[in-house]
């Protein structure tokens, strides 16, 4: 994933700040941070301090028999999906709710290789506009994290960065899934009504005139 752009000082400092009796509200206004992300931090630095917010050198890995581990954590009832976030210092909730997912649909937890390649195009998998609503909102809650989001989800590079630009451009309009489907008379808005209209003409002038030469 990409470098997360607050230093763990500075995560340690805003979740002490909490500790010491700031709001959410105050903290997200303060430094521009998103609520749930400050309740993330926090709920670490309780458990960890400032460790939760280092990681070791080269890129964070996940053994099948941990994310399983965490999985089952939640469904035997445990902890809450942000309590084993913060337990086990996983690096997000979205990432132990994509294990959930998963795991639920009886699909293989596997070992998480920080050089798999997700840049490829067409690489990715089939998804639900359910899906792409919660990979758009993660891919911009992390700063346009387009790898890490690939990463996470097991899409490619480019869908990311396709929904992303989509949903930038028409909402959730944008991530509907428009293969194969063609659009009615009423769908169109008028340039295109006309476009299509004169096309319609110019078919009927071009039959015609093959009428005239025969």
């Amino acid at each position: 994933m990409a470098k997360s752009p607050h230093t763990p000082e500075f995560r340690a400092k805003v979740s002490q700040e909490y500790l010491d009796g700031s709001s959410y509200p105050f903290l997200a206004g303060k430094y521009n941070i998103g609520k749930t992300t400050l309740q993330q931090w926090v709920a670490k630095y309780r458990l960890h301090g400032i460790a939760a917010f280092i990681k070791a050198p080269g890129n964070s890995s996940y053994s099948s028999d941990f994310k399983k581990m965490c999985v089952e954590a939640v469904l035997s009832g445990e902890g809450s999906v942000d309590d084993v976030v913060a337990g086990y210092n996983i690096s997000s909730r979205e990432v132990l709710r994509r294990w959930i997912m998963s795991y639920n649909a009886n699909r293989e937890l596997k070992e998480y290789n920080p050089k798999r390649e997700v840049y490829m195009a067409g690489a990715g998998r089939r998804t639900t506009i359910e899906e792409r609503r919660e990979i758009v909102a993660y891919c911009l809650e992390h700063n346009h994290d387009y790898k890490g989001t690939a990463d996470i989800y097991e899409v490619s590079y480019s869908q990311v960065y396709s929904w992303v630009k989509k949903y930038e451009a028409n909402g959730e309009e944008g991530l509907t899934d428009k293969r194969g489907h063609h659009k009615t008379d009423d769908e169109l808005d008028e340039l295109e009504r006309l476009r299509r209209e004169n096309r319609r003409l110019k078919r009927q002038l071009e039959e015609k005139d093959m009428v005239v030469e025969l």
